[in-house]
């Protein structure tokens, strides 16, 4: 499986719709089964008062409900940063195929976002071999410069 760089684009465009609005980080994420966009969300932490409301989970949820299942065997997902754990395990309850991912856990950490601390408590991502793939960090990370730019709540 080969990833396309116009669904990262549509995280990346999911994400920016949430910087300019304040809905919380530089976080968007698109779903694609069969080379079709099912869904794509972002980060709403802020928006809906909702600390679980990551790009991730807000992706699967409108996946779950488009595709009228809460198994999305055969899903692809393109996110902007590396999932948190919550989120990562909320890819594997969903039954995501793929992951692909922009920027890393420790460019996270640089804006400001502690996945690294979860990261070194819960640890046992190198245990998920070929679930996730780095792609289009570059891209991701001008993202990043553009929200770290900004003026943006921290949470």
């Amino acid at each position: 499986m080969k990833p396309e760089k116009k669904y990262m684009q549509i995280a990346i465009g999911e994400a920016l719709e949430g910087i300019t609005n304040g809905h919380g980080g530089p976080f968007g994420s698109a779903i694609v089964k069969d080379g079709v966009l099912i869904a794509s969300g972002h980060n709403k932490v802020l928006a809906n008062n909702d600390p679980t409301c990551h790009g991730e989970i807000d992706a699967i949820r409108k996946a779950g409900e488009r595709l009228h299942t809460f198994d999305l065997s055969g899903c692809v997902l393109y996110t902007t940063g590396e999932p948190c754990h919550m989120c990562l395990c909320a890819c594997m309850w969903a039954n995501i195929s793929k992951i692909y991912y922009g920027c890393t856990i420790e460019d996270n950490s640089i804006i400001g976002f502690r996945d690294e601390k979860f990261d070194r408590i819960f640890g046992g991502r190198e245990k998920l071999e070929g679930l996730m793939e780095e792609f289009c960090r570059e891209d991701c990370l001008d993202l990043f410069k553009k929200y770290s730019n900004m003026s943006h709540e921290s949470y």
